[in-house]
């Protein structure tokens, strides 16, 4: 097969070098960074392009072996809401050619972009450099508008002709999970020989199920306390608030039960959500308490402290969060919603809930607090399944994609 040797990866709107669970970084940051690094490791070297955000920070910089980032100049250098990106589009097109210009030709193989902001940009540079375009969408417009929790907002139009108008123009199109694929090709037309379905993967690591004893000492949490753990943006989309009402529910119910939530991430721009007045209103200030978010090894203590993360989630292209937290040995509660349901295994490994109801949340809690038999066993197998994933695996089918998608570019006949 024709071999690739070097990928421009466009990650516009969050750096792999952003801290998760704060702003606009989020799985997609671990997924970006986790497999340009594993790629390089199969000699694939990667060079990520991502929007200066501030006025020191270097040209280019270095990820790991075989992986540099290139920090581009266009629009201020400051953090922007990923809403104002699309303005920017052609002066982030033009940044990326000024630096591809000082390249030698056919430095680059292929493009692959993450996130329909990258996309568009994507099409524009693939054009110019005649190279085939590679594009993970993350989550899409029209998934989100359907699935859009009461009073909130909806995607824009722009942003739905714009992914229309990736699908309609990348060479392929790749996937987290058969569920997503699905809703490339009914939503977009996308024509299922063009989509590439590639999990994504888990840093075994990292996450894992070592002394989760000493972890849940670590972080100060007694063998009695039934340990909630939250982790992620704080906005409605994932839904944090949902488990601040629930816990509020099952307490009102049940004012036995040891419960102590902890919510760990932070919010910016216009999704963000304030959960303190929502706590203080409730009178919840003793049982569920904010952090800001944590580096992978320390986010692994608090998934190993807990006796179960929850994901009420309103959509989610995969959720990493669900596998890092099985491989923690914790089972996951979570919305029956995306990649949720291939993410984890209903009854086995974790429970899935059918809506966003406190009081459906609070009882599905509820069960798991007063069967710790029952969590103990899908926490076990929890850790099992999660050695299925892994970013190396992830590395491996999305090179595959790139290979494919160069073959076929190379055989197209010319306009």
């Amino acid at each position: 097969m024709t071999p690739v040797k070097r990928v421009a990866m466009l990650s516009l709107h969050t750096s792999p070098f952003d801290q998760p669970g704060g702003g606009d970084a989020g799985g997609m940051n671990v997924y970006v960074r986790s497999v340009a690094l594993e790629l390089a490791k199969v000699g694939i070297a990667v060079e990520v392009f991502t929007r200066a955000a501030a006025d020191d920070q270097p040209h280019t910089e270095e990820l790991g072996p075989g992986v540099i980032v290139r920090h581009i100049v266009a629009g201020p250098t400051r953090k922007v809401p990923k809403e104002v990106l699309p303005e920017l589009s052609d002066d982030i097109a033009d940044a990326i050619a000024d630096v591809t210009d000082l390249l030698a030709d056919g430095h680059f193989d292929i493009i692959h972009s993450h996130y329909w902001v990258s996309g568009i940009v994507g099409l524009t540079v693939a054009q110019a450099l005649n190279l085939p375009l590679v594009h993970s969408m993350h989550t899409m417009a029209k998934v989100k508008n359907l699935r859009l929790h009461a009073g909130g907002v909806p995607e824009p139009q722009t942003r739905v002709d714009g992914e229309q108008e990736i699908v309609n123009g990348a060479a392929r199109l790749i996937a987290n999970t058969s569920t997503e694929a699905a809703e490339l090709e009914s939503l977009y037309g996308a024509a299922a020989e063009r989509v590439d379905i590639v999990a994504p993967g888990v840093d075994l690591d990292t996450f894992n199920a070592t002394d989760r004893a000493g972890s849940r000492r670590k972080l100060g949490f007694s063998e009695d306390t039934f340990h909630v753990v939250f982790a992620g943006r704080i906005q409605k989309l994932k839904g944090p608030h949902v488990l601040v009402e629930a816990a509020a529910d099952l307490l009102a119910r049940r004012p036995d039960i040891p419960l102590q939530v902890s919510i760990i991430g932070s919010g910016s721009g216009p999704e963000a959500l304030e959960l303190q007045p929502l706590i203080n209103r409730l009178g919840l200030q003793d049982a569920v308490r904010l952090y800001p978010p944590v580096l992978p090894r320390q986010l692994a203590h608090w998934f190993r402290a807990a006796d179960v993360v929850a994901m009420p989630s309103y959509s989610e292209s995969f959720g990493l969060v669900a596998l890092e937290a099985q491989a923690c040995g914790t089972p996951v509660l979570a919305a029956n919603v995306g990649g949720l349901p291939q993410a984890i295994s209903n009854g086995r490994t974790g429970i899935l809930v059918d809506g966003h109801g406190a009081a459906l949340w609070s009882a599905a809690l509820e069960a798991l607090h007063d069967d710790a038999g029952m969590r103990r066993t899908l926490g076990t197998s929890a850790a099992v399944h999660s050695l299925a994933f892994g970013w190396q695996r992830t590395a491996l089918f999305t090179a595959q994609s790139y290979r494919t998608a160069v073959e076929q570019f190379e055989a197209a006949p010319a306009l």
